[in-house]
């Protein structure tokens, strides 16, 4: 294993000062790349999906549980597998607590091809508490580029704005796309309405009034 060179703390300090106005252009460009991910147009989703969840039948509106937007995790998990993807699951793990994204308005939830019966001791066994919904026998999965005409599975995550009864899509991001998410801010920056608070004050998560 190769280790980075060892120098005095003024040498370091001269090096770090020199990464951070790298660091600094680097989310300088990422706040002005939120910023147009927030102006991309939508496509109002006119297909009647029907989901399978905790509470039985669930149109993709009431994945929205009343909030304003909802992030899709495409977490694969095909029909005839006997658990969920490794990497997908690592990703769900990560997920901080969802209070701070539900006060702003923003409802988390994973969907599968996988059905219900399969995902739910699967989600028992990993310990999850977050909505999980299955897609199976409609076309979501296809139709949000989740799962491939040669039947490939792979991971995505899309972003859906609510207005009254119209739903509308936002954004997607598949792969790669999806390293360094996570965070409740990382997650929101990747919305219509993006990661401002809304008047909303950070908390302790059993503080927000839902």
């Amino acid at each position: 294993m190769s280790l980075p060179e060892i120098v005095s703390r003024a040498e370091w300090r001269v090096a770090r000062e020199e990464l951070l106005a790298k660091e600094k252009a680097v989310t300088r460009a990422r706040d002005a790349l939120n910023a147009e991910r927030r102006g991309l147009p939508m496509v109002e989703i006119e297909e009647e999906y029907v989901f399978e969840g905790g509470d039985g039948k669930a149109t993709l509106l009431d994945l929205f549980e009343g909030r304003d937007q909802l992030l899709v995790h495409h977490f694969m998990f095909a029909p005839d597998w006997d658990a969920g993807c490794r990497g997908c699951s690592a990703f769900l793990d990560q997920i901080g607590h969802l209070a701070h994204l539900k006060a702003r308005g923003t409802t988390f939830a994973a969907v599968s091809r996988a059905p219900y019966t399969k995902i739910l001791p699967f989600k028992a066994r990993m310990g999850w508490a977050l909505p999980w919904y299955s897609s199976h026998g409609t076309d979501f999965n296809h139709d949000f580029e989740v799962t491939l005409e040669q039947g490939e599975e792979r991971p995505g995550l899309s972003c859906f704005l609510r207005d009254h009864d119209r739903v509308f899509h936002t954004y997607s991001a598949y792969g790669r796309g999806l390293d360094g998410l996570g965070s409740t801010t990382s997650l929101l920056d990747l919305t219509a309405l993006g990661a401002t608070t809304g008047g909303v004050r950070i908390r302790y998560h059993d503080e927000y009034e839902f």
